[in-house]
């Protein structure tokens, strides 16, 4: 940091010049003086690490200050801040590690490397009176993580559940409105530009949510809770008829993210599940997020927004930019990681929620029976059953009051092995509805 007349000036460099970066970038440059207003000091860009110096790029960054040797310039002396935008576990860690044992804060939207290293970069951090801020890591513009650890910092919360993931949003929203299938609905979203061309499991497999599950658990319960703790499933298997089996219920299908305080411990998971049509999150539509956050005090809160591209999150990353600037010039450091409660983590299969089960049976006297029999057994109360269609296209649909996960699984597995049974189409969870 050096001191040019009244007002200090603070050198950042970028990691990474994407779609996020470019848009950080014109950002720094375009809004320098409020900036510079709003932070208390000027913010000079002296460094721009990339793979490829003469790649095309949405904005035009001087020759001098592109670098493919990002090591050197998280370490270059008099640099204050490094923000990190290149994604990916390495060689990320090993960066922003040698940023903050230098001394610099860091800047990051990288959730795939918080969920898995979040510990050790805090320890760095704290080691090296350095901060490290994350907002743009979790559901891009909406200001999300800062409310949890700091503005409810006095309450308890009990449970977060949204929709953090705008790619998979996109698809399932499309399948409801449009009756498509998974695989023209996913074509679609990757010819806009919200799935991968190449590989798209990324998002349609879980993977995105369960990193940003694990972040939301990890600060909502003060609690180190890893990516490799969340209970994960895509969407690749939602069809159709799931879809359409959801509105006959009066519900939309959407890939949810749940964290919440459960058998004493922590519950953390990921997976598509059914929603009433009146519930809020049933009408985010398209790529948008919203996270609903409950607490012991404040209630419901909800969170909704642009949960990506480049503007959304570029918002997030100069609004923690602005709070580092500011920390340093007070001579402060922003809150560490809260691991203080050491909550269990609470295995899936004692997760409790509600489930649609729907079975293709032989339409025959008698078949009622045994089938509930198959629930009791395993201490799973039905809340509603009906039949529809007859003989070879009959089918019972069955939805549960709330159980626990590995009651429900050995309840499916006792039916498929009935021989009135055909075949179990499809099970489904049921959230974010009060049971009865």
């Amino acid at each position: 940091m050096r001191t040019t007349g009244d007002r200090a000036t603070l050198k950042v460099v970028l990691l990474g010049c994407g779609v996020v970066g470019a848009a950080v970038y014109r950002l720094l440059a375009e809004q320098s003086a409020d900036l510079s207003a709003r932070a208390g000091a000027a913010l000079e860009v002296v460094g721009v690490a990339v793979r490829d110096p003469g790649r095309p790029r949405t904005v035009t960054v001087p020759p001098d200050l592109l670098t493919t040797d990002a090591g050197a310039l998280v370490t270059r002396p008099g640099v204050d801040i490094v923000i990190e935008l290149m994604g990916g576990i390495e060689p990320a860690r090993t960066l922003l590690l040698a940023a903050l044992n230098a001394g610099k804060s860091v800047v990051t939207a990288n959730k795939a490397l918080l969920a898995s290293h979040s510990a050790e970069l805090h320890e760095a951090a704290r080691r090296n009176n350095a901060d490290i801020y994350y907002e743009a890591a979790v559901a891009g513009a909406i200001p999300l993580l800062r409310p949890l650890r700091e503005s409810l910092a006095g309450d308890e919360v009990r449970r977060v559940l949204g929709i953090v993931n705008g790619t998979t949003n996109y698809i399932l929203d499309k399948m409801d409105t449009s009756g498509a299938d998974f695989g023209a609905a996913l074509t679609e979203a990757q010819d806009l530009g919200y799935a991968e061309k190449d590989d798209p499991g990324t998002d349609v497999e879980g993977y995105d949510a369960a990193a940003k599950a694990a972040i939301l658990a990890s600060i909502a319960f003060h609690t180190e809770v890893t990516a490799a703790d969340v209970y994960r499933e895509g969407i690749t298997q939602v069809t159709a008829a799931d879809i359409a089996s959801a509105r006959t219920l009066g519900c939309v299908v959407k890939l949810l993210a749940i964290c919440e305080r459960s058998h004493g411990g922590v519950s953390a998971r990921v997976y598509p599940a059914m929603i009433p049509r009146e519930h809020p999150l049933a009408a985010v539509r398209g790529a948008y997020n919203a996270v609903f956050v409950e607490a012991e005090s404040a209630g419901r809160l909800m969170f909704y927004g642009a949960g990506a591209g480049g503007q959304p999150t570029a918002s997030a990353v100069l609004g923690d930019i602005v709070t580092v600037v500011r920390n340093r010039l007070a001579g402060l450091r922003g809150p560490d990681a809260s691991t203080y409660a050491e909550l269990p983590l609470v295995p899936i299969g004692d997760a409790l929620t509600r489930y649609y089960v729907q079975l293709d049976v032989a339409d025959r006297p008698g078949v009622l029976a045994p089938i509930a029999d198959a629930f009791a057994q395993h201490g799973v109360s039905i809340k509603a059953m009906r039949q529809e269609g007859r003989g070879d296209d009959a089918n019972l649909l069955i939805v549960t009051h709330t159980a626990r996960e590995d009651d429900l699984a050995q309840t499916v597995a006792s039916l498929s092995a009935m021989t009135a049974v055909r075949k179990v189409a499809s099970v489904m969870r049921v959230e974010a509805e009060d049971d009865e």
